[in-house]
This record gives C-alpha cells, structure tokens and sequence, in this order.
C-alpha cells in the first residue's frame, strides 16, 4: 500500500499536482490541512476512483466542510490527523504526542509548521509533518512532501521527499 502525505498547500496548487502526477499510482491521499477549497478537486486529480482521500481543516481553512481531525486505521495502524495548530505544534510536538497516547494511536500526522519531520518514538509512536508544497519554510525552502508505504509484511516505512 502506497500513501500520499501532504499538507500546507494554500490553493497553490501547481506543486501538488506535479507531486500526484510524478508519485501515482498511490492507493491514499491524506492532506493535512490548509487546502483552502482545493481539496474539491482532489478526486480529479488523482484521477482514480478506488484512491482513499482524507482531507482535515487547518487554521486557514474558513470555509470548509472537512472534519478537523480523523482517526483510522492503515493496516496494523491508528492513524490520527490534525493539522496541529490546536496542539500548539509550532512550539513543538510534546502537545501532539500527549494526545496521540492518549488517544491510542500508532501514528499522529500534522501540519501547520511547513516544515518536514519525521520522529520514531521509543514507545512505538511515529510523529510525521510532510512539511508544505507551496510555502516551505525548513533551511533549504523546498517544497516537501511524504509517502508512506506497508511492505508485504505490513511494516510501514515513511520517506520524506522534495520537489527540485
């Protein structure tokens, strides 16, 4: 299984659908927050009706209808999304692994910062931030993205990539 993490996309949209295109095909896409609207068009996009979208709201996501925070499973895995801004993730990422614990997940995914990150915890826990295609704002300003993928043993294994 092959999934498609991205975040911070602010309707700029040229970036991601370079990403759909050079990364397809992909059996999930999850966004992160701060599409803006654009997540109307995502099924278009991806061009393929079997691919599973998640899309969250982020603090710049005034007008939409999308949840503010999800929870399923991947395989083995919880997953928990957030876009961040509620845990305080600027500051740091202890306020999005105290609820992840809490809320029993394996992996808490989030936005927000426009920066890539990427922790395995020594419980267990993985903290991933795919960064932004249209704002990066880490050393360097390339526009990053994720993608998560099972083996056939089910272990999942996360790569952060950037657009040149």
């Amino acid at each position: 299984m092959k999934i498609l993490i991205v975040s911070d996309t602010h309707r700029r949209d040229a970036n991601l659908r370079e990403v759909i295109s050079r990364t397809a095909p992909f059996d999930m896409l999850i966004h992160l927050g701060d599409s803006e609207g654009s997540e109307t068009y995502f099924r278009e996009w991806v061009n393929n009706d079997l691919c599973v979208i998640h899309v969250i709201q982020g603090n710049n996501d005034f007008f939409s209808f999308t949840d503010r925070e999800k929870e399923f499973s991947i395989g083995k895995y919880r997953a928990f999304l957030t876009h961040g801004h509620l845990y305080g993730a600027t500051l740091g990422t202890e306020g999005l692994k105290e609820e992840a614990r809490s809320r029993g997940v394996d992996i808490v995914m989030f936005g927000h910062t426009h920066k890539p990150y990427l922790e395995y915890c020594k419980d267990g826990l993985v903290v991933l931030n795919p960064g932004s295609l249209s704002f990066p704002r880490q050393d360097g300003r390339k526009p990053s993205y994720m993608l998560m993928e099972l083996d056939r043993a089910g272990e999942a294994h996360f790569t952060t990539a950037y657009l040149e």
